[in-house]
């Protein structure tokens, strides 16, 4: 032992860690590593005619073995063919988003294409719609201005008559120069305003003039 110890020498990695020592050729290094047998070496002299013989097996423990590995595959199996519905299914869900997707977009093409259809439409009846009632507010200006033409006209010819009643009743009117005559013309007919009359206007009593 002490030989083949004495044998090792250091590896470069190890000798450049460690340093300069005392004993360099003492420290141990890489030894020889023994190979191992080819599949086509006979087996060792030793165990050649050794027969291998399996450990006996109690029949309660086999049974309850064997029972372990049924459970065991068939929760295996369960979890197999659960996994496998789960990811069928998701592909599925999938698919099926897929088609749906493209039947939303093509729903959605036509909803658009409706919607586009129905703004104009919406768009027109708007323009018509402004259209009359610009046209209603024109005539109602229109009409408002004839009608305060006529108005004018009207309070014109009123003003007009007022005038020649005014002018008509100008001729009685008491000046100056008629003050003398009209003074004897009341001397002339004197009237008497001291009266009563009933609800019906008529004078029932009336005083005598001195």
């Amino acid at each position: 032992m002490l030989r083949a110890l004495g044998r090792c020498r250091p590896g470069p990695l190890l000798g450049a860690a460690l340093g300069p020592g005392p004993f360099p050729s003492a420290l141990p290094g890489p030894c020889p590593a023994r190979g191992r047998k080819a599949r086509g070496d006979p087996p060792a002299k030793s165990k050649a005619g050794r027969v291998k013989t399996p450990p006996p097996v109690d029949p309660e423990e086999l049974l309850v073995v064997l029972e372990r590995y049924r459970n065991h595959r068939r929760v295996l199996g369960a979890l197999r063919a659960e996994f496998r519905a789960e990811v069928l299914q998701k592909k599925r869900e999938a698919l099926l988003a897929q088609q749906h997707s493209v039947e939303q977009t093509e729903e959605h093409r036509l909803l658009m294409a409706w919607n586009d259809a129905e703004n104009a439409r919406q768009r027109e009846r708007r323009e018509e719609r402004l259209r009359k009632e610009e046209e209603e507010r024109k005539r109602q200006k229109l009409q408002a201005v004839e009608n305060k033409a006529r108005q004018m006209e009207a309070f014109l010819k009123e003003k007009e008559k007022e005038v020649l009643q005014l002018q008509e009743e100008a001729k009685t009117f008491i000046t100056p120069e008629n003050l003398e005559a009209r003074i004897e013309q009341c001397l002339d007919n004197p009237r008497n305003y001291n009266f009563a009359i009933d609800k019906d206007g008529r004078v029932v009593r009336r005083t005598v003039l001195s």
